[in-house]
This record gives structure tokens, sequence and C-alpha cells, in this order.
């Protein structure tokens, strides 16, 4: 089965490709597995390589996002206020 997919941006394209990659790794887990270890063969690749697809799509995601946010600066906003001053000054007097 022949299908064409189009990927219009560059994280579409990281995607597909990684997707198509992890199909042919967890086919290729289940055609070697050994009879009655398919499920434990197939689950064991597909976990670890299905956490790197997820990795690797947030991080070109947030790269994609960086030039975008860096240009527009941080977003306005109040800072919340510290109750009490940290250091020596908020710690309970000394007694002797």
């Amino acid at each position: 089965m022949t299908r064409t997919f189009q990927a219009t941006t560059p994280l579409q394209a990281l995607v597909l490709e990684q997707a198509l990659a992890l199909a042919c790794q967890l086919e290729r887990a289940a055609a070697d597995a050994p009879d009655g270890k398919v499920l434990a063969q197939v689950e064991g690749a597909a976990l670890p390589a299905a956490r790197e697809l997820a990795r690797k799509a947030v991080e070109a995601a947030l790269q994609a996002q960086a030039p975008v946010a860096e240009k527009r600066g941080r977003r306005p906003g109040v800072a919340p206020a510290v109750a009490e001053p940290p250091g020596p000054s908020a710690a309970p007097p000394a007694t002797s």
C-alpha cells in the first residue's frame, strides 16, 4: 500500500518521518519476536521510541516558536509581591 503525505511545516515533516520510522521498527520487532513474545517485544520497542518521537516533536515545536517569542519580548504583567523579604530580617530574633 502506497500513500502520499504532505507536510507543510518542518515540524509536520519531522513527525511524519519519525512516525514512519517507528512503524518500520515495530513491524521488525513483531516479525523478529519469538512465538508468545510478540506483544512484549513490540511494546518494548514502542514505548521508548514513542517517547523519543514526542520529545523530538516538542523540541521542534519550541524551537519553531523561539524566534517569534524573542521578537515579541516578555509579556506585560504584574510580578507577584513577596510576603516577607528573604534573609536574616525574616528570621526570629535571637535569644541567649
